[in-house]
């Protein structure tokens, strides 16, 4: 039989993680020059065509929020089940008669994602002890298997519902993949130590903030994107403050623009654009 430390180098090193919903964030400016000079009529027609779309696509999971900053105007977060959801609504929303004065500043792709590295390294470990070679025919099934009943068990973490907190934060990241610290050249087993720590600091933060983390690579700029949310917009700094002290964050984290933004009921729309 295969020692521990031979099993250990023969394992893969990408953890296993499981995807669910598509998510797309919005971020937009109001040509607010163009919008004060329409007649107050033909802003009110816009309002109302704007509030019954979506009215409808919250039910579809979709939510309004109003950007604090120069960064823009609206922030608009979409949970489908797919890219082509997705992507129907970024369509409807073009074709309101408002979309003429919203612009786009940014926007965001990805895909709610949760790793495990927990029952990756059990699994792999097993695998190697049963003498099953990675990637066989036989890992793979053994791997899907494991992966169909995470799924099951995460399907409400998967597929979460845009959470109906007061209060958004979202920003993407990285790991780092300099030439001094590379994420990806750290053995698995201390990726895993790593991240139960950082993990543990957000649990401490359950009851106040939400958070969903999701996974970009090879659909965005950057790694992951995380959308916090919460009814007291401190807690985002406490536990991002937080978070930095521990060694994942702190020697392999980069971080992109953060964007802080108010729930808009769909209901107040005329309000948030006529002030």
């Amino acid at each position: 039989m295969q020692s521990t430390e031979t099993n250990a180098a023969v394992m893969p090193p990408v953890p296993l993680t499981l995807e669910g919903a598509s998510v797309l964030h919005q971020m937009m400016r109001v040509k607010w020059a163009a919008w004060k000079a329409l007649p107050e009529a033909a802003r009110a027609e816009l309002i109302a065509e704007a509030t019954a779309a979506l009215s409808a696509m919250e039910q579809e999971k979709s939510a309004v929020f109003s950007l604090i900053g120069h960064k823009g105007d609206l922030l608009l977060v979409h949970f489908r089940s797919s890219f082509e959801e997705l992507n129907r609504a970024e369509l409807q929303l073009a074709r309101l008669g408002i979309s003429d004065y919203l612009e786009t500043t940014t926007s965001y792709l990805s895909v709610v994602e949760l790793g495990l590295y927990e029952s990756t390294s059990k699994e792999y470990a097993s695998l190697a002890d049963r003498g099953i070679a990675p990637h066989s025919p036989e890992w793979k099934a053994e791997i899907e298997s494991v992966i169909s009943r995470q799924k099951e068990a995460m399907h409400s973490r998967l597929y979460p519902d845009v959470p109906s907190h007061k209060y958004i934060c979202f920003y993407p990241m990285d790991r780092r993949r300099g030439e001094v610290k590379n994420w990806y050249q750290v053995p698995m087993a201390e990726r895993k130590a790593m991240m139960h720590e950082h993990g543990m600091i957000g649990r401490r933060y359950a009851g106040e903030v939400k958070q969903i983390i999701s996974g970009s690579i090879g659909f965005d700029d950057w790694e992951w994107g995380v959308d916090l949310f919460a009814d007291d917009p401190l807690v985002f700094k406490k536990l991002i403050y937080e978070m930095r002290f521990d060694e994942v964050s702190a020697v392999y984290a980069l971080f992109g623009s953060f964007y802080v933004g108010v729930r808009c009921p769909v209901a107040d729309l005329g309000a948030l654009f006529n002030g």
